[in-house]
């Protein structure tokens, strides 16, 4: 039996055998159904021999079967018992007789062996007693394994590539003496196909999707287990043999795991994917691990009341197919692993720019720093595999702004066309100035429903940001565009090896942020720039601490087993905050804005424990004691405390966060100085924090606002409702869970259904 794993708390198995074969480009065709909440249809993959079967050596060495795979060493794979049914699939391009299907809820037909005999006479392919049990039975037939989870297959086929008009310019030899060569010769093709160079690419997708329209030329077999799809050729031992080219029929599940169905906050249906927590497994079968780089295509059709947004680097416009239904096409040409894929469909709404253009302002201080590496890379070449380089291409080197488009949800248009448009041209260009050629041709943003569980996601040519973003000013919804703006480089374009190393990226992604940010929007000097990333550093300080102490030592250490430097050992290796870290955090309390805030801190302090040991007679002249406190008139504090920036906020909320009690009193001016309930998301969170801390109950209304609104932020406060004890809190938390937990992100409601039960 397969360990059950929780995708919460555990690292889930990457099954892929990538070392025998690697997918090289997928092609999908996809119809999207909001009745039935299930994406169905086919993909279409191109192999490649993986690194152990490029070698050499003949087909009967261990070095190309899949027993000999150390992923292998950990699968344990389900005997394939599950029940089979004949069902009719449909394919847009061409008709196919009814096949077998291996799903659940189904009378069971398979013979005792678990095998699919009803396949003997649809595809002719013998059905050995070892298809399901092949370890068992020491069958030597290679096996391919797919990542795989919460779907359907429903038929897997080879694809008859060499019967697509045109593409004997793809083989050597025309002559076909008997099956063997014929299947060498479909190789051939596959072969030559997936290595065209890169500067003919336009005729690679061509060929890619008349192959991947070609008829099939026999069943394969195959059995699914929760976390793999398994698939042979009877007789077929290596790898370099197997067929190169295959189609899958299959369908996703409405509770599958990659695939959020939901409305969005106009009440419309959508439907987006979200690669954690197990990556696009139950999107499509593919390779999860980093290093199976792929390109592809896909056509996605639905009804016209939706628009198709999706990882691509072309603007698709949609082609109507019939009354009702339209056509979306979308291709990517830069091989990136298939977690990076993403494809949202819903009733969005574009948020057009006005006549006008945005006016674009660059520092001088950065607009050409990067700029003269662009020249020297130019000059020399790039270390990547061959595909049309955006770095190579002086055009796209000087683009400072690429072609972009905002979508939303109709209720949230202006709110957009307010904040967001003016922004991402302002946040493109910062990154220009400071990382130079954009990788990506365009982008989409997509404000994407209130269960998301984030601030954003950047994928190639897309980005999903969280409605919390577009409170409170430009500030965290500028940082957050930023933030995921540099993902375009770290994270996309320059990924991790392995899941483990993703922190990297995150790290560059983190310090960019306030870079580009600087840059961006407050055309800052140098110190200042500064002294704001000193007080996000503090802030972010502040967090990991938390962490630290909070979390268990094997969880602190970010990587085992490297200790090549002191240095290395101390940051990676060992748990705790580092020393270095340690001694830098000092000069972080030095920063004038930060002593600002910490002088604000001890105002309130003070005020506090004069107020709390004064009777209610002396109430009013609490409030003139306050003001002579703060050393100002009340005109004058709002006005310097409206000055302070969101990041200042964040930190006087959680400084006062730390003070055993405020009394009612004081916390009515802090709502009213600061404007609170019209800041941005972080400083509503921690406002909160201080409401549900003290029991502020008039205030419950902006706490159950947020944990609505705001989800991407709120299961902390979850824990913080329960952890009082008090019934008005408690009651206050599972109302606005009953309210939200359909819609909420699977993980999340995991997290804070724990909490509350």
């Amino acid at each position: 039996m397969e360990t059950k794993l929780d995708p919460a708390k555990d690292d889930l198995p990457l099954m892929a055998n990538t070392r025998h074969m690697l997918v090289k480009h997928y092609v999908l065709d996809l119809d999207v159904d909001f009745k039935s909440q299930v994406i169905e249809g086919t993909i279409v993959l191109f192999f490649e021999p993986g690194s152990r079967c490029k070698k050499g050596g003949s087909a009967g060495e261990g070095d190309c079967l899949s027993q000999s795979d150390e992923t292998f060493k950990i699968r344990a794979s389900e005997p394939c018992h599950s029940p089979v049914t004949n069902v009719s699939a449909r394919s847009s391009k061409t008709g196919y007789n009814d096949f077998s299907v291996c799903a659940k809820g189904e009378k069971d037909t398979s013979d005792k062996n678990g095998n699919h005999s009803n396949r003997e006479q649809a595809s002719g392919i013998s059905s050995s007693k070892n298809c399901c049990d092949i370890e068992t039975h020491g069958s030597e037939d290679f096996l391919l394994v797919l990542d795989c989870c919460d779907l359907s297959v429903l038929k897997v086929e080879e694809v008859d590539v060499a019967a697509v008009p045109g593409i004997e310019k793809f083989t050597r030899s025309a002559k076909l003496t008997d099956a063997e060569e014929l299947r060498n010769l479909r190789n051939q093709i596959v072969h030559e196909l997936v290595t065209l160079p890169a500067d003919h690419w336009r005729e690679q997708l061509y060929y890619y999707t008349h192959c991947s329209q070609a008829p099939g030329c026999g069943e394969l077999l195959f059995s699914t287990g929760t976390w793999s799809l398994e698939i042979r050729k009877a007789e077929v031992q290596a790898p370099r043999d197997f067929p190169h080219a295959i189609r899958i029929w299959y369908k996703t599940k409405p509770e599958g795991r990659s695939v959020t169905w939901t409305t969005d906050q106009s009440g419309r249906p959508c439907v987006y994917t979200m690669g954690s927590p197990i990556n696009n497994r139950a999107l499509f079968p593919c390779q999860e691990p980093p290093v199976a780089m792929s390109t592809w295509q896909t056509t996605v059709r639905t009804a016209s009341c939706f628009v198709v947004l999706m990882s691509g680097e072309n603007s698709a416009e949609p082609a109507q197919l019939q009354e009702g239904l339209l056509s979306w096409y979308y291709y990517v040409t830069m091989p990136m692993p298939a977690s990076t894929f993403t494809i949202a469909v819903g009733c969005w709404t574009e948020v057009k720019q006005e006549s006008h253009t945005a006016d674009v302002q660059i520092n001088n201080e950065f607009s050409s720093l990067f700029s003269r590496a662009d020249l020297r890379l130019i000059e020399g070449s790039c270390g990547h595999v061959a595909y049309p380089c955006r770095f190579q291409n002086p055009a796209a080197s000087s683009q400072l702004v690429i072609p972009h488009r905002v979508f939303a949800p109709w209720c949230l248009k202006d709110r957009c066309a307010e904040i967001l448009l003016e922004l991402i041209p302002q946040c493109l260009s910062a990154a220009h100035a400071i990382l130079g050629t954009h990788p990506f041709s365009r982008i989409d943003v997509l404000i994407v429903p209130s269960n998301f569980s984030s601030l954003g996601m950047a994928s190639p040519h897309i980005i999903f940001l969280s409605q919390s973003v577009l409170t409170g000013g430009s500030h965290l919804c500028g940082t957050r565009l930023c933030h995921e703006i540099a993902h375009a480089w770290f994270g996309l374009a320059i990924g991790a090896r392995d899941w483990t190393e993703e922190w990297i990226s995150e790290g560059f992604a983190t310090y960019l942020e306030d870079v580009f940010w600087a840059v961006a929007q407050q055309q800052l000097p140098h110190d200042e720039a500064r002294e704001q990333q000193e007080l996000k550093a503090l802030l972010r300080w502040r967090r990991l601490r938390d962490e630290v102490q909070n979390s268990k030592e094997e969880l602190q250490v970010l990587r085992y087993g490297l200790s090549v430097e002191n240095i290395i050992g101390a940051w990676l290796d060992t748990s705790g905050i580092p020393k270095p870290l340690l001694e830098e955090c000092q000069s972080w309390d030095q920063c004038r804005l930060v002593q600002q805030v910490n002088d604000e801190v001890t105002k309130w302090i003070q005020a506090n424990q004069r107020a709390r040991k004064r009777t209610k007679r002396k109430r009013r002249q609490d409030e003139v004691a306050f003001r002579k406190l703060a050393g100002l008139s009340v005109t004058l504090k709002i006005f310097q405390l409206e000055q302070l920036l969101p990041d200042q906020l964040v930190l006087l909320l959680e400084s006062l966060l730390e003070e055993k009690m405020l009394c009612l009193r004081i916390l009515q001016c802090l709502e009213k100085t600061y404007h609170l309930d019209e800041q941005d998301a972080e400083v509503r969170h921690r406002w909160c924090e201080l409401v549900v801390k003290h029991k502020y109950t008039t205030r419950y209304a902006e706490v159950e606002k947020f944990l609505k609104e705001d989800q991407a932020m709120g299961v902390y406060l979850y824990g913080e409702l329960m952890v009082n004890e008090d019934a008005k809190q408690q009651e206050l938390a599972y109302k606005c869970f009953a309210a939200t937990q359909k819609q909420m992100d699977v993980s999340s409601a995991k997290v804070v259904a724990e909490m509350l039960f």
